[in-house]
């Protein structure tokens, strides 16, 4: 899996490449300057060769330059996304002026690879990648659950080797998982404050900085006080304290600590949308199908407003005690996207009390600053020339940075890449992707030659040992029903260790399993159950979403005929859904249930 992402890296590299813009030295006229921390009302930038040749540049045009004039217009560094999982999509963020990225868990393929191309210069069609690589968790804990093997914890003696591993495989800083679950995550297994402390001290001792995952307010203190250098992550909660808020920022402040809050994500497990970024045209024209139905979904599954009242108070305060907040999206989750997110993350923290030219530092000087990226998140002479030209002045209207003009990476713009790519979502949007429901509606075609279905990749077994746990399912196929449908025995095991605990027979829709089908022409599922009286969950998986959403259902002992709407799977868009499950768990023992005569019905 690792491998194929890494390989996907390199592709998207070589084609972003040939649609960029290589030529000469480029003038930037009587513009507005916000530099990462001051701003300029006129002033005219020249850079050439990535590199900013003169930051208040005076005089006649050189010989052969570019002249882009700046009036009306703001020139911004690029911005730098200061917590994101930069797994896929590699060469989105840079359509939205996202020109570097603090990674926080991937495949560490990905990050040699995006080091490589950095080292090499060839990396201008992609954000810079600044990488954790692997994450510190403990076994079955946060960062376990996505399928792939990763190395893990169990005590304090582990961590210098854990460290210098993550070192030599190219980590740039030490990411900590202080996680239990909650807020709609199940409960999980989570490091102890004494290993994450001998973690933050090892890698200290490397010279590295050392940042923390956090949830609530008690981890949060827990790991200034162990001398993490970072949060990276609020916590969600209604009517805060202000005494402890206050109290909070005062120790983040003496342990000189930055804090990175991610609204966008916190957004999304509150069931929130903060403002539709989908709702402006310009922005849309650049958000394939895939990417938009991740921007709209959810992880909470109901809104509640109110839990964002903690973070809010906490930036706030963080702010007032002068503690360096970064902006940072969470970007690879549900209600994320690469480079788009950080124009919502922007406006987050101006609602949060931010003033515009302190949330766009937190995008540009402070990321640069806190994770000592050198020149960059700047435009002054010899800063690196990411740069991005909105119109209007964000400074004073936040909103103003997604007019955006043009993007450099660099030194080179990305204007063919960003026209290539909205002809590519036109193209996706004229074309007709919506699967055909079946006169009956019915998808489930049973027989004992095969779990066949009339259209999709059909139905298969579906248990958690893809994500290392040990929960297996037996498939027996029945007699057939006075109706003529033949029922499916599930028989399922769930076994302990997982927060997510799952075993499940599964309808696969698109032509191979886990490809997203459009199911829009559906409305109602219907389908009929009988079993031991349990309670089981029917889900649909969203083609971009990190977990299902699902709907419980009871199995009786008599058969009974179930009829769920679509629209009840929150968060779940019926034009992108990779699969539909019937599914016990996640509470360990032995499970078994007879399904027959599944529909999808237009009404």
């Amino acid at each position: 899996m690792s491998t194929i992402v890494a390989k996907a890296a390199v592709a998207a590299a070589g084609l972003s490449l040939s649609c960029l813009a290589l030529g000469a030295a480029t003038l930037v006229q009587d513009v507005r300057v916000f530099d990462g921390r001051a701003v300029h009302e006129r002033r005219s930038v020249l850079f050439d060769d990535a590199r900013v040749v003169d930051a208040d540049f005076l005089g006649s045009a050189p010989a052969g330059a570019r002249i882009v004039q700046g009036a009306g217009r703001t020139l911004l560094p690029g911005l730098i996304d200061a917590h994101t999982h930069a797994f896929r999509q590699f060469d989105l963020p840079v359509l939205f002026g996202v020109t570097t990225q603090i990674d926080m868990f991937t495949a560490v393929p990905v990050m040699q690879d995006a080091k490589r191309s950095m080292a090499a210069g060839r990396h201008a069609g992609q954000a810079d990648l600044f990488s954790a690589g692997t994450l510190a968790t403990a076994p079955g804990g946060h960062g376990t659950q996505f399928g792939v093997p990763i190395p893990t914890l169990n005590s304090p003696d582990e961590a210098q080797a854990f460290v210098d591993a993550r070192i030599a495989e190219g980590s740039d800083f030490i990411k900590i998982v202080l996680e239990a679950g909650g807020h709609g995550i199940g409960a999980m297994n989570s490091l102890d404050i004494a290993t994450a402390t001998a973690l933050i001290e090892a890698a200290h001792r490397r010279g590295k900085l050392a940042v923390v995952h956090v949830s609530t307010e008690k981890d949060a203190r827990a790991a200034l006080e162990a001398g993490a250098d970072a949060l990276v992550h609020l916590f969600l909660g209604a009517a805060p304290d202000a005494t402890a808020v206050d109290s909070l920022a005062r120790l983040a402040k003496r342990k000189n600590a930055f804090v990175i809050p991610t609204f966008t994500v916190m957004e999304s497990m509150a069931g929130v949308r903060g403002d539709d970024l989908l709702g402006d045209a310009d922005l849309a024209a650049l958000v394939e199908r895939e990417g938009a139905t991740t921007l709209k979904a959810r992880y909470g599954q109901q809104a509640q407003p109110q839990l964002l009242a903690m973070p809010k108070a906490v930036t706030a305060a963080l702010a007032k005690a002068g503690v360096p907040i970064l902006a940072g999206t969470d970007a690879g989750n549900a209600g994320t996207l690469y480079g788009i997110s950080m124009h919502r993350e922007l406006a987050a923290l101006v609602e949060a009390g931010l003033t515009p030219t302190a949330a766009l530092a937190a995008a540009t000087s402070a990321p640069a600053a806190a994770f000592r990226l050198g020149r960059r998140g700047c435009i002054a002479t010899g800063c690196k020339a990411d740069l991005l030209l909105v119109e209007g002045d964000p400074t004073r209207d936040i909103t103003a940075t997604r007019r955006i003009v043009e993007v450099w990476k660099d030194g080179q713009s990305a204007n063919a890449l960003r026209d290539a790519r909205r002809e590519q979502v036109a193209q996706e949007r004229g074309a007709s992707t919506r699967q055909g429901l079946p006169a009956d509606g019915r998808i489930s075609q049973f027989s004992a030659a095969k779990l066949a279905s009339p259209f999709g990749s059909g139905w298969m077994p579906s248990t958690d040992q893809y994500a290392g746990g040990k929960s297996t399912v037996k498939l027996d196929v029945l007699p057939a029903l006075s109706d003529g449908q033949v029922p499916l025995a599930v028989q399922a095991s769930v076994a302990p260790g997982l927060p997510y605990a799952w075993s499940s027979v599964a309808f696969m829709p698109g032509a191979q399993p886990m490809q997203p089908a459009d199911l829009s022409a559906a409305r109602v599922l219907r389908f009929k159950v009988r079993g031991d009286g349990k309670t089981y969950q029917v889900m649909l998986m969203g083609a971009a979403n990190g977990r299902p959403s699902s709907v419980p259902f009871v199995a009786g002992p008599e058969w009974a005929e179930i009829s769920v709407p679509l629209s009840a799977f929150a968060g779940i868009d019926p034009a992108a859904v990779a699969m539909l499950a019937f599914s016990a768990g996640p509470q360990p023992g032995e499970y078994r249930f007879e399904l027959a005569d599944v529909r999808l019905l237009a009404q």
